[in-house]
């Protein structure tokens, strides 16, 4: 049997052979490809040293060109230092030919002064000889004339200082009454006029409102019906109105007492629905609580509004508006702070119309000064401050703020519209029948007008008349002249103002005295 009826042997050394081809061809190829990469390697490498050697040409050529404009800029720089130098040189020896100058100017003024320093003291000492002699003269004058007078030097300067004293304090009295006399006719002529112009022109109602805490009621069931059984009807009455209901032995009455009045006209409106509808248990009392308040919250920015419209201003900021309207049911001695507020604004922009200020700006201020009293009690203060405070939280002008903080005189006044608001408040607070005090107020003011002047020296009687517009003071003659009594008015007007609180003005009269009498026997 042969080797070549074994097919398998057949294969493999076909197999052998082809790998002896393949291998044969695969280094023939490897061969060609590495003579290639050897020639383009070569080929790479000759063109990057000829990249090179031009980048080092052009490298050279560049450093050679900066070198040179480098030199160029050295040798400029250069030259301009030595011209500066040149420059600073020739400066220098003009300085030191001038310092030269003026050190010969000064050694010939030394040498002047040194001269007329001896001179000065060649006349000092003969003006001290010359003092010496009158000194010496002057002593036996005095001497002569203390002898002649019966006085020592020390009483006769006395006499002649407590003299010259009296006659300093009479002419300074003098010429201070002439000039407040004439600033006064001045002032008050001119402010007058404006005064009663812008009086004039608006006519303000002169009564006042009072809103009463009693209501009637139609008959005495009603009583027990408020209160409700075990007293829940009068308990939750209180507690959603936030105000206190009295029910006394007065017949077919009721007293509804609170703090706020706000709250008592709620109170006040919530009892007549309630009296009126005759359903009274604490589900009704609340829902007419609630409508009330919704109503009077309403009826209060309507006001605001309507007092906004009043003046002739342009609408506020909500808040304000609503702040403003609730005045309508604060009074202040029985004058209504809204209505009071409208009319200072009319006599603010009168005003402010005569003596040529902002009228919309005065206006502004005259309507929001007492704004202040609105704001609840739990904010600390004076309503003036109050007042300035809350309007400038909403951008309300810098003349507003100062005009509201400052007419009571809480803060300076920066400009002329707070004068003006000022005046306005006074004129309204004080019209006939604009305002009404208590009894024991009215008394309690007068004992301490009629006090201060009491106070002063040389005053023997004080009567308050007018309803405490003018305090007449009589003078002892004997202790205050004519001169002193214009100085004690003064004096006397003044501690008014910083003790005393009142609307409009206080005139004081002091009335001196003196009475000659003689007997004919």
């Amino acid at each position: 049997m042969s080797l070549l009826d074994h097919p398998w042997w057949v294969g493999a050394i076909g197999f052998v052979g082809g790998l002896g081809v393949g291998y044969w061809l695969w280094r023939w190829r490897m061969r060609r490809q590495a003579g290639t990469l050897a020639r383009q390697q070569a080929l790479l490498m000759e063109t990057t040293r000829r990249e090179a050697a031009n980048v080092l040409q052009e490298a050279r050529l560049k450093s050679r060109e900066e070198a040179l404009r480098l030199r160029a800029e050295t040798e400029r720089e250069f030259a301009g230092r030595q011209r500066k130098m040149a420059e600073a040189e020739r400066s220098l020896m003009e300085r030191e030919t001038l310092i030269n100058l003026q050190l010969k100017n000064l050694v010939e003024e030394e040498t002047s002064l040194h001269a007329q320093q001896a001179e000065w003291q060649r006349k000092t000492e003969r003006l001290a000889q010359q003092q010496n002699e009158l000194s010496l003269m002057a002593r036996e004058r005095q001497a002569t004339l203390e002898a002649a007078a019966g006085l020592t030097t020390a009483e006769a300067r006395q006499l002649l200082l407590r003299e010259a004293e009296q006659q300093a304090q009479h002419d300074a009295n003098q010429m201070t009454r002439r000039i407040l006399e004439d600033a006064k006719s001045r002032a008050e002529e001119k402010a007058r006029r404006i005064l009663s112009l812008a009086i004039q022109r608006f006519a303000g109602e002169h009564t006042f409102e009072s809103t009463s805490a009693s209501l009637a009621l139609p008959d005495g069931e009603l009583k027990g019906r408020i209160i409700g059984r075990e007293g829940r009807n009068i308990r939750t009455f209180e507690a959603a109105t936030g105000v206190t209901v009295l029910i006394d032995d007065t017949p077919n009455t009721v007293v509804l007492s609170g703090f706020d009045p706000v709250r008592r006209e709620i109170a006040r409106e919530s009892m007549l629905r309630l009296i009126a509808d005759g359903r009274i248990h604490p589900t009704r009392i609340e829902e007419v609580v609630l409508n009330v308040t919704r109503d009077i919250e309403d009826n209060i920015l309507r006001k605001g509004e309507e007092a906004v419209a009043r003046v002739g201003l342009p609408p506020l900021h909500p808040e304000i508006t609503r702040m403003l309207g609730r005045l309508r049911f604060r009074h202040s001695f029985s004058q209504n702070v809204l209505e009071h507020s409208i009319e200072v604004a009319h006599l603010a922009g009168l005003l402010a119309a005569e003596v040529g200020v902002d009228v919309a700006l005065s206006k502004r201020a005259g309507l929001l000064h007492d704004i202040g009293k609105a704001v609840t009690q739990e904010i600390e203060g004076a309503h003036a401050l109050v007042g300035a405070d809350f309007v400038r939280r909403f951008g309300e002008p810098t003349e507003v703020v100062n005009a509201i903080a400052a007419h009571h005189n809480d803060v300076p006044k920066n400009g002329t519209i707070s004068v003006l608001v000022e005046a306005a408040d006074a004129i309204s607070a004080s019209r006939p029948g604009a305002r009404s005090e208590t009894m024991t107020t009215y008394l309690k003011r007068l004992e301490a007008l009629e006090s201060i002047g009491q106070s002063f020296d040389g005053v023997e009687k004080c009567y308050a008349v007018q309803a405490g517009r003018e305090l007449r003071v009589l003078v002892q003659p004997d202790a205050v002249t004519d001169a002193e009594a214009f100085t004690l008015a003064r004096n006397i007007s003044r501690k008014i103002e910083a003790q005393l609180q009142y609307p409009g003005q206080i005139r004081v009269t002091v009335v001196r005295e003196t009475r000659c009498v003689e007997f004919a026997k």
